[in-house]
């Protein structure tokens, strides 16, 4: 349940800000960060299942999290994105 409020806060956060600033929210966009974040709140949280360590696997969920936000931002990573239905329309 951390896990999950954990990366929900962290999102909310972000979501809160592109608000404020007139900007589309960073989450309903293509990048990788949700996944990431998921991705090693995934881990934290099947380490401490199997009764891990609980420094490394936090270091270790971390790390996956910022390695993978990395390699989306190095090589081009994104998700898959909604089409809106005007630029559906713009093509017929």
């Amino acid at each position: 349940m951390a896990a999950l409020l954990g990366m929900l806060t962290g999102i909310g956060g972000g979501i809160v800000r592109d608000l404020l600033v007139a900007r589309t929210p960073a989450v309903l966009r293509s990048d990788l960060y949700a996944l990431a974040a998921l991705a090693g709140a995934v881990l934290v949280v099947v380490g401490h299942g199997l009764n891990w360590p609980i420094v490394p696997t936090a270091v270790a969920g971390a790390g996956v999290c910022f390695g993978l936000r990395l390699m989306a931002i190095r090589h081009g990573w994104n998700l898959p994105v909604a089409r809106s239905i005007e630029s559906e329309d713009e093509r017929e």
